[in-house]
């Protein structure tokens, strides 16, 4: 078990070589990736990037998997503009960095993404995922937003996330075993934390074996080994999302 964290950024894993079955949009103030599905649908799904921003091509590819799935799937920026982390930055300036970029100053971009998926996209029915700092902004709007039918928080950032766990609707976390950003003592904390306060259903499941990103950050072509947690994990997803949603 792993006993301290260590400090965010975390390392970028496999870069999917991936451009992206959707194409970008504007919504209000900020920009945002945008795939749907070849049917009509009435169901959506808000994507919060990493610390990386919404531009990665793997949480695209996330995107995409879920608009090949039956869901409106949307990637805003959520850093307005802002440039995200780059691997050649120096880790020594990331807490200054990140203050600019909280993960529980998300509101205003909610709000927008929110109207646009509702009057330009017909959506009806909203969930919304969120990978490393996306995890912990999860947290904080599935704590405000009743929209928000599901929440998937995958290796959400804990010590991002605040001292609240009354979840309004459905939220399921995503943690890996290893993962050296989130001690597993801060996940059986976490876990507590739901049973005490949290009135509706949750569940936290733990991956043997793998590192922080592990859902979207290892291309399961070239690790064979995590290639059963990778799929399940996001099988898992899928099925929380299908479930409440």
């Amino acid at each position: 078990m792993a006993n301290e964290a260590k400090p965010c950024p975390c390392n970028l894993g496999d870069k999917f070589d991936y451009e992206g079955q959707g194409h970008e949009v504007s919504v209000e103030h900020i920009r945002a990736y945008l795939t749907k599905p070849p049917h009509h649908t009435d169901k959506a799904v808000i994507v919060i990037h990493d610390i990386f921003g919404w531009q990665l091509p793997n949480t695209r590819y996330m995107a995409d998997m879920l608009a090949s799935k039956g869901y409106i799937a949307i990637v805003p920026d959520f850093y307005k503009g802002q440039e995200p982390w780059k691997p050649s930055d120096d880790w020594a300036r990331f807490d200054d960095w990140r203050k600019t970029r909280d993960s529980k100053d998300t509101n205003r971009e909610t709000d927008v993404v929110l109207k646009y998926l509702k009057e330009q996209c017909n959506a009806k029915k909203i969930g919304v995922i969120g990978f490393c700092w996306g995890g912990a902004a999860v947290h904080h709007l599935m704590l405000r937003y009743s929209e928000f039918k599901a929440g998937v928080s995958v290796y959400g950032v804990i010590r991002f996330q605040e001292d609240n766990y009354n979840l309004r609707n459905p939220t399921f976390f995503i943690f890996g075993e290893k993962d050296e950003h989130i001690p597993l003592n801060q996940v059986a904390e976490l876990e507590q934390n739901l049973k005490k306060q949290c009135k509706t259903d949750f569940e936290v499941k733990i991956y043997p074996g793998q590192t922080h990103g592990f859902v979207h950050r290892k291309r399961e072509d070239i690790n064979p080994e995590d290639r059963p947690c990778i799929e399940e994990a996001r099988k898992d997803m899928l099925n929380w999302l299908n479930k409440y949603i």
